[in-house]
């Protein structure tokens, strides 16, 4: 059960949010601080904040909805956002220069859903 759960939100978050990059690159852009300064960085951005984020999503739908994919979609959660989490916690932590919410809000919520996910697992 917690594990369809976990992967119904995430789903939703992660279409949701792909979307919104697909429709707009300078989006997460603006969140991250980056500036767009040609055509190769709009196409960056749209394609691992929209397009990678987006067909993530599905994958996590796809786990919610089907029992054959539960188990993958939550290996992928654990080690895509896992993976994420380490490596936002490393340059936070590392970082010359000091960070702002966007990024403590992206460390909670990268944390939790990877411990959730780790648990779901486990739980499976």
């Amino acid at each position: 059960m917690l594990g369809r759960a976990l992967l119904w939100v995430t789903a939703l978050i992660f279409i949701g949010y792909g979307l919104a990059c697909l429709y707009s690159p300078l989006l997460p852009a603006g969140y991250a601080g980056l500036t767009l300064s040609n055509g190769d960085a709009y196409a960056e951005m749209g394609a691992m904040y929209g397009g990678l984020q987006f067909g993530f999503g599905v994958f996590c739908l796809l786990g919610a909805l089907r029992k054959d994919f539960l188990r993958p979609a939550l290996t992928a959660l654990l080690l895509l956002v896992g993976g994420l989490a380490i490596s936002r916690l490393y340059f936070t932590a590392t970082g010359a220069e000091p960070v702002a919410g966007y990024t403590y809000g992206a460390l909670v919520f990268e944390w939790l859903t990877a411990g959730l996910a780790a648990l779901a697992l486990k739980k499976a």
